[in-house]
């Protein structure tokens, strides 16, 4: 019978300590129904006795309706010197109203004596007073032993005298911490079968990322019998993080073929991840194993030609499978298999061994060769494409443009740009304000054409970056500006680049509008790819 291994989500309370995340109530709730999506067994919801908000998360709670997962409120053993029942922290525990209470306790000597200042006696009282509370009043228990490897290697007897008292008491799960994130691989063999030995209940693993081994560590521990596996999405959390359940999931049923998910839920890993680091307001890691943006992204033209024919030559597991997908970038690396797939990737059906492609891949390689890069501009890219073949027209001619930047009393800077433009059989001369210069273009370029495209109105501009090529010229460098757009269906990226930070922005700005119109409205896209099906067709 395959095993099957509880995944134990604490990205809503230990996810949330690190710097910069603040998750609102609303932000908790719509993160919990997704971690239900994925099929996640437990989801740890905060710890109610310690803020109002994870007070009112709780409380929110009550009335939503999990398929899977089942809630848990965290929090401490009683405090030394008190009784369990006139403990605030222990009773909000038990008023929070979920069928799960996750505690922690000290596992480590060192901690008994120097945080809660008391005998190491009546830690192990705290400890089994608490489960023993929790557990009569019916909730399944979870013990946290916190700092329990450190606590291990400085005092072994007494560290498993810590996890006993919780079994002793009641708790249904032991959870062996790495709470400093120190542990190393060969530690955690050593010493998990001595607790394996003493301890009946089911074992779970919590380890922090301090030492870059949280993932290696909690997959090592299932390797050895641990069931129980707890973690965050995208590994976020205090300091180097927790381990990144975006990378245990996955690894622990496409490679170590165990049941975790299903695969349709599996599918929706990449999702969730990008959906949590937008809640928590963080740009999403690019090299993130299995769900990042570049997990599966192919450069060099020697490994683009073997993927196109087996992608199983560079990609350890198949994309799909984690709801991400293959990307072919294009670059002064790049061979035709590049040109051809990258195309193929936006519909422009270009053949492999064509004089077209050398065509394209021999402008690609001079314009990468002056500070171009397509790998975040695949508007420009495609644009390139169509030029270069002679299938593309125009949607207006710049005539000219003159830009007024002002600073004026009160030390406020202002920007005023006056642009003319031809339009279909058009002349049209405006002029538009911007908090700078490149925002005054941007907003009069828009004055003269929204007239004639009004599908205009539904491009945005969402992010703009300058990067300085080489800065031994110091300010007469050339720079290349990337810009990110989006309409209401879809983003694209675009670049310009020159020695003036204002011209390589009007490139970019110009490819922006032009793309997204193309894309939005006009069947001159459609017209091109069909001029180039037909070349095909030819042969």
């Amino acid at each position: 019978m395959m095993r099957h291994i509880a995944i134990y989500d604490t990205t809503l309370r230990d996810g949330s300590q690190r710097e910069g995340i603040s998750f609102s109530v609303a932000d908790k709730l719509k993160i919990a129904r997704k971690l239900d999506e994925l099929g996640v067994s437990y989801i740890e919801g905060g710890w109610p006795g310690s803020n109002p908000k994870d007070m009112e998360f709780f409380s929110r709670a009550k009335g939503e309706k999990y398929k899977q997962a089942r809630l848990c409120a965290f929090g401490s053993t009683r405090r030394p010197d008190t009784d369990v029942t006139q403990d605030a922290n222990v009773l909000e525990l038990a008023t929070a109203g979920t069928e799960v209470v996750t505690i922690f306790g000290k596992s480590w000597d060192f901690h008994v004596y120097n945080a809660l200042h008391t005998t190491l006696e009546e830690n192990l009282a705290m400890i089994r007073d608490t489960v023993l509370y929790l557990k009569t009043s019916g909730r399944e228990v979870i013990y946290d032993a916190e700092h329990f490897f450190d606590g291990y290697k400085s005092n072994p007897a007494y560290a498993l005298s810590t996890v006993q008292a919780a079994v002793e008491s009641g708790a249904d799960v032991v959870v062996l911490c790495d709470t400093n994130g120190g542990l190393m691989p060969w530690e955690l063999t050593e010493i998990l079968p001595v607790v394996q030995q003493s301890v009946s209940v089911r074992l779970g693993i919590h380890v922090h990322d301090d030492a870059g081994m949280a993932v290696a560590n909690t997959l090592l521990a299932v390797r050895q019998g641990v069931e129980h596996i707890q973690g965050t999405i995208n590994g976020y959390g205090e300091r180097c993080g927790n381990a990144n359940l975006c990378t245990v999931i996955p690894t622990l049923q496409l490679k170590l073929g165990l049941s975790v998910v299903s695969p349709e839920q599996l599918q929706d890993l990449t999702k969730l991840s990008r959906f949590v680091a937008e809640l928590a307001n963080i740009v999403p890691a690019e090299q993130q194993p299995y769900v990042g943006y570049n997990a599966f992204a192919h450069k060099g033209g020697v490994h683009v030609d073997a993927v196109s024919k087996s992608p199983e030559t560079y990609e350890h597991v198949q994309p799909q499978q984690v709801g991400n997908q293959r990307r072919i970038l294009v670059s002064e690396l790049s061979g035709r298999s590049n040109v051809y797939l990258k195309a193929r990737e936006n519909n422009i059906d270009l053949l492999k061994d064509h004089p077209q492609t050398r065509l394209v891949l021999q402008r690609l390689k001079e314009l990468e060769h002056q500070g171009y890069q397509f790998e975040g501009a695949e508007g420009s890219f495609e644009l390139m494409i169509l030029k270069t073949l002679q299938t593309y027209r125009p949607l207006f001619k710049l005539e000219g443009f003159r830009l007024i930047v002002e600073k004026r009393a009160g030390g406020q800077l202002y920007s005023e740009a006056t642009i003319k433009v031809q339009v279909a059989d058009r002349q049209v001369h405006t002029a538009a304000e911007g908090n700078g210069p490149v925002n005054a273009l941007d907003n009069a370029l828009r004055k003269a054409l929204e007239e004639v495209y009004p599908a205009l109105k539904k491009i945005k501009l969402m992010d703009f970056k300058v990067r300085v090529l080489d800065g031994a010229d110091g300010t007469s460098s050339q720079v290349r500006v990337l810009i990110e757009s989006r309409d209401d269906r879809k983003a694209w990226g675009t670049v310009g680049v020159s020695p003036n930070i204002i011209e390589a922005s009007w490139q970019a700005l110009v490819d922006s509008i032009e793309y997204g119109l193309l894309c939005g409205q006009l069947p001159q896209l459609d017209e091109a790819r069909a001029v180039m099906r037909q070349l095909k067709a030819e042969i």
